[in-house]
């Protein structure tokens, strides 16, 4: 083991003894000026998670989730200086970890919420103009491939994420208890949701794969008889999430 890796260790570890060779400016032992730099990287590391799960933190309560961040940190230290991205491992945690495992929905929650942070610190881009297939014969848009925002995230659940989210950050109508999907996107400074009709986030999978609008629809058609292309395609639109196209022969 090296050095760095016993220090990291033992300062992520309250059971573990400070690291050999720790000293003081007057070269004393410092076994208390070490617990004090411990504890603070710990609340560090539990806020920054507390700020990027905001709904997990209220569901689970303070004290469960500071005990919870406790035994995440150990397991998932940082892997950058920049606390904005920390907590990329929270879903398969969540999914794995035995104490919640009562409440199956949480690593989706997770999930949606790590989403959105990916989505707030994702590249800008200039979406197409909103009567841009206006000009398209049906054909043409029938062919077009659609180059998808970099802030676009999709997330699919078994459990009523959006509904759950909306209830505990924007005083929503109580969940009902069905699967739900959510497109995060940015048409200006902050992600935003909006829960997606049946077969569209299959839908817009697809195009973000490279597929053609006839294409995708295609494939979307054969699973949800109902999906309604023109209300997804406004969808897409009025979220900014379409920043380019570009038409040519459906293979």
């Amino acid at each position: 083991m090296t050095r760095l890796t016993e220090f990291t260790e033992a300062v992520l570890n309250p059971d573990r003894a400070p690291p050999a060779g720790l000293v003081d400016p007057q070269g004393r032992p410092a076994p208390k000026r070490f617990d004090v730099y411990r504890n603070n990287v710990a609340v560090s590391l539990t806020e920054a998670l507390a700020t990027a799960f905001p709904v997990i933190h209220k569901l689970l309560g303070e004290d469960f989730f500071n005990a919870m961040a406790g035994v995440y940190l150990r397991a998932h230290p940082p892997q950058s200086p920049l606390m904005m991205f920390y907590g990329d491992a929270m879903p398969a945690f969540l999914q794995n970890f035995e104490p919640v495992a009562h409440l199956p929905y949480l690593a989706d929650i997770a999930r949606l919420e790590l989403a959105m942070r990916q989505s707030y610190h994702s590249a800008d881009s200039t979406a197409i103009a909103p009567d841009a297939l206006g000009a398209l014969t049906p054909d043409q848009l029938m062919e077009t491939r659609f180059t998808l925002a970099p802030a676009l995230r999709i997330v699919t659940s078994d459990w009523p994420i959006f509904a759950i989210w909306q209830f505990n950050m924007s005083s929503g109508p109580k969940p009902q208890m069905q699967p739900e999907d959510v497109l995060i996107s940015r048409p200006e400074f902050d992600p935003q949701q909006t829960r997606l009709p049946n077969g569209a986030a299959g839908f817009i999978a697809a195009l973000g794969k490279g597929h053609s609008l006839g294409m995708a629809f295609e494939q979307t058609a054969e699973t949800h008889p109902d999906f309604d292309l023109g209300a997804t395609l406004g969808l897409l639109l009025q979220t900014s999430a379409l920043t380019s196209l570009t038409t040519g022969t459906t293979t």
